[in-house]
């Protein structure tokens, strides 16, 4: 069993800035992580000769200074989400869509250039390969004795503290603990929502952009959906182009196959130069992937308890604590919470403050 100062359970944004910001600070963490990728919510599709779609976490804003700044630290360039004059409102089939104006006081919001997940990228290269293991689910903590014992289906690893960057109802459902936490934070970690846990995001890869054309918009509403709202989502040189949104959420329970043709049908009512076949389309549903979602034992409002206090504090005499962006005391939620609670936690750990 090798002996580690730190153990980082999840390889997304939180647990990667972590690592990274304790290694210059001289401490090396081991960070495992159940996924065979690194990325956590953050999630970047890749095609060749094709435009970046962003599966997870997509935008921020010049007020996520946690975010901005570390983007600026690793040399990462923003460029601004286009929204145009006008957008589209699509009512359903039974009336016409219809063109109205967006309002020009927007806060502008912005996308990282190349895709969320070069920043994700950018972090695993500054990190040795021998610090984050995949395909390493975390199953018990026991803090017991005077190191940690984490045990994954094949493995037992020591740490003198162990970090859970799990939205923290996954981290009550996967993780067994030893002793138990106390029953108020479980069940604190229980009523939590996780941000983007029954998000089902969607886009389409086009060879050109047919909405610029004949006085429409990349940006849609619609209170029917399938696409309850979707986005222009070119990169950043504006070579390559998609549309990119969201689901309703209750469309979970219809196929893959089913959702595809519902969203081709939904273009084809709102945009007068859309062919239902057109575009390459691409979809994932977080309420799917068993690595961030887990359901509530009961109904969990949008952002209930996210940024809650209880969860910066210690426990098991500093040997455990919590991490992740619904940890965050602003933007909780977002990529900016992910940043904010590992800068957070660094200190902590590296200042010895519980």
């Amino acid at each position: 069993m090798n002996h580690h100062s730190v153990i980082i359970i999840g390889a997304g944004l939180t647990g990667l800035t972590l690592a990274y910001r304790l290694q210059r600070a001289g401490t090396k963490a081991l960070v495992l992580e159940g996924r065979p990728r690194p990325g956590g919510r953050i999630f970047t599709h890749y095609a060749p000769g094709k435009a970046p779609v962003e599966m997870g976490a997509t935008w921020l804003g010049l007020k996520h200074r946690h975010l901005v700044g570390l983007l600026r630290e690793l040399e990462i360039p923003l460029f601004q989400q286009q929204l145009g004059q006008l957008a589209m409102y699509d009512p359903g089939p039974e009336r016409p869509a219809e063109k109205i104006p967006f309002p020009p006081d927007q806060e502008p919001s912005f996308r990282i250039t190349g895709g969320s997940s070069a920043l994700i990228q950018t972090l695993m290269d500054r990190l040795a390969e021998e610090q984050i293991i995949f395909d390493q689910p975390v199953e018990t903590l026991d803090f017991t004795g005077k190191e940690a014992l984490v045990r994954t289906r094949t493995e037992t690893y020591r740490a003198d503290r162990v970090v859970s960057t799990l939205p923290p109802n996954l981290m009550i459902d996967a993780l067994r603990f030893t002793p138990a936490l106390p029953p108020a934070l479980e069940q604190l970690a229980r009523q939590t929502h996780t941000w983007m846990g029954e998000s089902i995001k969607a886009g389409l890869r086009f060879q050109s952009p047919f909405w610029r054309t004949g006085h429409q918009s990349g940006t849609l509403f619609s209170n029917a959906g399938p696409l309850t709202e979707a986005y222009e989502h070119a990169d950043a040189k504006d070579e390559y182009f998609a549309l990119k949104g969201f689901l309703h959420p209750g469309l979970v329970r219809e196929s893959p196959i089913v959702r595809e043709r519902m969203v081709r049908e939904q273009l084809q009512r709102v945009y007068e130069s859309y062919t239902v076949s057109d575009g390459e389309y691409l979809e994932y549903p977080w309420a799917e992937d068993p690595f961030t979602y887990v359901p509530y034992p009961q109904p969990v409002g949008a952002h209930q308890h996210n940024g809650h206090p209880a969860f910066r504090q210690s426990q098991f005499g500093g040997k455990f604590l919590m991490a992740g962006s619904e940890t965050a005391k602003a933007f909780p939620g977002y990529m900016d919470g992910a940043v904010e609670s590992a800068e957070l936690t660094a200190k902590q750990l590296l200042n010895g403050n519980h």
